[in-house]
C-alpha cells in the first residue's frame, strides 16, 4: 500500500515537472553522499576551488541533504534546457549561452516555487525547499544519482537524449518517492573535451581544477586574471562552453522553448569595437536582466582588455 501511494505521488511529481517545461525529472534517496564526500575533500585539499571559499562552508550539508532540509526523504532533480537557437557572439568576444537570456535564477526558482505549489495542492502538505544554484546542494551529483545523466570528463552532466546545456535544479522535500535508478557512462575514450581546453584546466577524468577554468577566470576570480593565462582566453568575456561545444553528445542539443531565456535584442549588434569600447551604460542596458550582471561591468571590462591583451 505505501510502494503504491509512493508511485502515485512519483507519477505526479513528475507530471508536474513536465507541465512547467522541465526536460527531465529524476528521484533520489536523500541520503548522505559518501563517495562524493571523499571526491570533494580531495578537490578541496588540492586547492581547486581557488578563491571560491563558500565551497569550504556547510561541508556537511553539501553531502548529506537531511543536514539541509529537515526530514527529507526525497530529492527530485530537474533539468531544464537552454540551448539557444543561434550564437549571439562573434569570433571576438563571447559569453556562455546560458548568459544570453534572463538570468535563470530567477526564472527557475518561480518555476520551483509553483512546483512545490503544486505539490502541496495536488498530493498533500509536504514540506521542503527549492534550489537553484543558491545553497550548498550537489547537483550534478544529485542529477546522476537519479539517472538523468552521468558526469562527463569535463565534470558536466550529460544526457544521452540532448547533451548537457540544461540548468540543474532540485526539490529537497519530505515526501516519500520511488527512487530512479543511476544510468552508466558513455564517454568512453572520448578526450574531445580535455583537448579543446586551452588552459588545460580538465586535469584528470571528472576533475577540474577551477583556478585554471576560463569561467572561474572570468567571473569567480574577483582579481585581474593571472598574466600566465594571456593568449589562452579565446576571446571568452564571461563563462565558458568549449568543453561542451566539442562534446559529441552536443550535436543532440536542441533549442529551448522558454522566451525569457532568448537574448536581449543588442546582443547580436555588439561588434568588436562595440566590446572594446562597452560602457557602463551600454552594459546596464543589455545586460540588465543576464547573469553578466555577476562579474559586474568592471570586471567584463577587465576581461575583454585581458583577453584584447591589453591587461597583464
Amino acid at each position: 500500500m505505501l510502494l503504491a501511494s509512493a508511485q502515485k505521488n512519483t507519477d505526479k511529481v513528475k507530471e508536474i515537472a513536465s507541465q512547467l517545461g522541465f526536460a527531465y525529472c529524476g528521484i533520489s534517496k536523500a541520503e548522505h553522499l559518501a563517495e562524493e564526500e571523499v571526491h570533494l575533500t580531495n578537490w578541496l585539499q588540492k586547492g581547486y576551488h581557488g578563491k571560491m571559499q563558500w565551497m569550504e562552508g556547510h561541508f556537511d550539508k553539501r553531502v548529506d541533504p537531511t543536514k539541509l532540509v529537515d526530514g527529507a526523504k526525497s530529492v527530485v532533480s530537474l533539468l531544464f534546457n537552454y540551448y539557444p537557437e543561434e550564437k549571439y557572439d562573434n569570433e571576438d568576444y563571447k559569453i556562455s549561452k546560458y548568459a544570453y537570456g534572463a538570468d535563470y535564477h530567477h526564472i527557475i526558482k518561480h518555476k520551483l516555487k509553483t512546483f512545490l505549489q503544486h505539490i502541496n495542492t495536488e498530493i498533500g502538505e509536504v514540506g521542503g525547499r527549492v534550489f537553484i544554484d543558491s545553497a550548498p546542494v550537489l547537483d550534478r551529483a544529485w542529477a546522476a544519482k537519479s539517472g538523468l545523466g552521468w558526469i562527463g570528463k569535463n565534470t558536466m552532466l550529460i544526457t544521452k537524449q540532448e547533451g548537457s546545456f540544461y540548468f540543474i535544479a532540485e526539490l529537497i522535500i519530505d515526501l516519500d518517492l520511488v527512487a530512479d535508478a543511476p544510468t552508466t557512462d558513455h564517454c568512453g575514450t572520448c578526450t574531445a573535451c580535455i583537448d579543446a581546453c586551452p588552459t588545460d584546466a580538465i586535469v584528470a577524468d571528472k576533475v577540474v581544477d577551477s583556478t585554471k577554468c576560463i569561467s572561474y577566470l572570468t567571473i569567480e576570480l574577483k582579481e585581474n586574471i593571472p598574466a600566465s593565462f594571456k593568449g589562452q582566453m579565446e576571446g571568452w568575456a564571461f563563462g565558458c562552453d568549449i568543453c561542451q561545444d566539442v562534446c559529441p553528445w552536443n550535436k543532440f542539443s536542441h533549442a529551448h522553448t522558454e522566451s525569457a531565456f532568448n537574448p536581449h535584442p543588442k546582443l547580436k549588434e555588439l561588434h568588436q569595437n562595440d566590446w572594446e569600447e562597452l560602457t557602463e551604460e551600454v552594459f546596464k542596458d543589455v545586460f540588465k536582466k543576464s547573469a553578466v550582471k555577476r562579474a559586474g561591468f568592471m570586471k567584463l571590462k577587465e576581461n575583454i582588455l585581458f583577453s584584447k591583451g591589453e591587461l597583464s
